[in-house]
């Protein structure tokens, strides 16, 4: 019964921090632009005092005033780049499909109508084959290239958004000291996240009624709740491995963390504008991950679903690098055929 009621602590209290986080947004600007300020000014004081006494002139404590303002901007984006994510996917992506949806297919519709009013039946056969052909072309002119560009363009600003937060909170990051060991856990990341992708997916196919919704809600909490922490944990230094472990032994918080989230994007019917939405939001629970203090669970109950995909990972990864190491073994040089006997 402890178990049960740790299991349900644990998890409102993911769901509450995950929303409560939200409200940073609304002052981490403010306060860091504080911070910033009264550094600047201790720090202008001090070189102040230095010129003072050694008579340097006046352009050169311009400069130096210049530096530190330059500086703040540069530190202070997390509103700015809230903005942006919610402008470069709803107030253009999104409101692009929806403008070419209910406003330019209608009004075509209407037109050829209008125009081919004498021809009974024949203007709604000719539409029928017309509009497949308008949506497949906006879909490949439009909506494919902008989907890849806001996915590049949305991992830059999450990732500054990160940056920005956890300098403020925390201070310096401590990344993966080796550069090989960062680019192989990134890598090794998004192969255990494609793949922990595709199992919800599969869970959700169990014929027994329910289970297999709930499974695949769960899958995608956790998911979620992985992708919320995670720039706050290699921001920490934390491998992926440690990562994966810290989720599945504390599940039951970030189940909680990951519900808002997969609440809203799993209400639309469209994959395209559910990653708008996710998109949108998902800033603010970036936010939310960097402020919020996971709960540690003493449940003997860890609920491993990222070892099958990071088993499968690790086997990936292991053939790849005995493929890439068999031609090594082979000799660098060909031997020298014998000479022939005179």
């Amino acid at each position: 019964m402890d178990d049960f009621y740790s299991i349900c602590s644990a998890t409102v209290r993911g769901c509450v921090d995950s929303i409560k986080g939200i409200a940073v947004v609304f002052y981490l600007d403010r306060e860091m632009n504080k911070k910033l300020s009264s550094r600047s000014s201790r720090s202008q004081s001090t070189s102040n005092e230095r010129l003072n006494q050694t008579g340097a002139p006046s352009t050169v404590r311009r400069s130096g005033i210049n530096k530190e303002a330059t500086k703040r901007e540069e530190e202070s984006k997390v509103w700015v780049r809230v903005l942006q994510c919610g402008g470069l996917n709803g107030g253009v992506f999104w409101a692009s499909m929806v403008i070419f949806e209910y406003g330019i297919l209608p009004v075509l519709k209407q037109l050829l109508t209008f125009m081919l009013s004498n021809e009974s039946g024949f203007g709604m056969s000719v539409w029928g084959w017309m509009q497949p052909f308008l949506s497949l072309i906006f879909q490949m002119i439009w909506v494919l290239p902008l989907f890849l560009l806001t996915k590049i363009v949305n991992s830059l600003w999450f990732q500054d958004i990160a940056d920005s937060a956890y300098k403020f909170r925390k201070g310096r990051p401590q990344l993966i000291p080796s550069i090989s060991k960062l680019f192989a856990d990134t890598l090794f990341s998004l192969i255990v996240q494609g793949l922990f992708l595709a199992q919800s997916m599969l869970v959700s196919l169990l014929p027994i009624s329910y289970v297999g919704s709930i499974l695949c809600f769960v899958h995608m909490s956790l998911l979620y709740s992985l992708y919320s922490f995670e720039y706050k944990w290699c921001n920490m230094g934390w491998e992926l491995h440690k990562r994966l472990t810290y989720i599945e032994y504390n599940w039951p918080y970030f189940v909680g963390f990951g519900v808002p989230l997969a609440i809203v994007t799993q209400l639309p019917n469209s994959y395209i504008v559910s990653g708008c939405v996710f998109s949108i939001l998902f800033p603010l629970f970036i936010l939310s991950g960097n402020e919020a203090t996971p709960v540690s669970t003493t449940n003997q109950y860890p609920l491993k679903l990222f070892s099958p995909v990071v088993a499968i990972s690790n086997t990936l990864f292991s053939r790849t690098i005995q493929v890439q190491r068999a031609p090594s073994s082979t000799p660098s040089h060909p031997t020298q055929p014998s000479k022939k006997a005179k």
